[in-house]
């Protein structure tokens, strides 16, 4: 697209609590969109439901970012785990109105993390909540450690990336342990732990456990922010009116 149609895609942070509040936005995800060919603005939580879908309407992409632990309590999911950072009530509770508006609105969509888990959990998926404690069988995945994975053949994931693994970086300890469909696993590490989730009947819908901005510019990586971009460009021709696609 034109220079100046370059895709507009919206990114969550964090929320720092306090007596003044503070969103916060990791800059190397708005680096990588920016890299990728799209332009990055950063969405405060705040706002109700139909707040959600307006702002969705006005951008052409959305990036989940990674960020604390989910209270898993609050979820019904069981006692929240000792060892769990816990997000921000207000903020978790947003971040679940962005997801199910952003698949609902069907708006391009990759998360990251604690994004690609929000996806899920938004979805019906289940949780590990501390690892190794839930998975003996799974390494260390903190700290930015660097592990393969394999991506699953025949997926849209596989398609995108080109490659049959990777070598990517994590930092978490929280896991999905189970999705619900329509959403599937699209790749694993060596120890069978999910890695990402891909939903088939949306225009662009991905979620990876790691983190691929903090991978070396130029590696495969990359292309997860290309086709966020390309499908985003191509949403936000399909809005546009009939005579600026002459």
């Amino acid at each position: 697209m034109p220079q100046t149609h370059r895709p507009l895609i919206a990114i969550n942070g964090c929320l720092q609590p306090g007596e003044t509040p503070k969103a916060e936005l990791r800059l190397p995800y708005a680096e990588a969109v920016l890299r990728a060919g799209g332009i990055p603005v950063a969405l405060p939580p705040v706002g109700g439901p139909q707040d959600v879908v307006q702002l969705l309407r006005r951008v052409d992409g959305l990036l989940l970012g990674g960020g604390d632990d989910f209270d898993t309590e609050r979820l019904g999911l069981g006692p929240t785990h000792g060892a769990a950072v816990v997000t921000p009530a207000a903020k978790q509770d947003w971040d679940f109105v962005l997801a199910r508006a952003a698949i609902s609105e069907r708006v391009p969509t990759l998360g990251i993390c604690y994004g690609m888990q929000l996806l899920g959990l938004a979805e019906g998926a289940r949780m590990h909540q501390h690892l190794p404690e839930d998975r003996p069988d799974v390494g260390d995945h903190t700290r930015n450690t660097i592990h393969s994975v394999r991506l699953a053949t025949g997926t849209k994931l596989a398609e995108l990336v080109g490659v049959e693994s990777l070598d990517v970086v994590s930092r978490h300890h929280q896991a999905l342990s189970e999705v619900a469909p329509p959403w599937r696993v699209c790749a694993s590490d060596p120890a069978g732990l999910v890695e990402a989730i891909e939903r088939e009947d949306h225009p662009f819908a991905f979620g990876c456990q790691w983190h691929p901005e903090l991978s070396p510019e130029g590696s495969p990586h990359d292309r997860l922010f290309r086709g966020l971009i390309d499908a985003a460009a191509f949403a936000a021709l399909r809005r546009a009116p009939a005579l600026s696609r002459s």
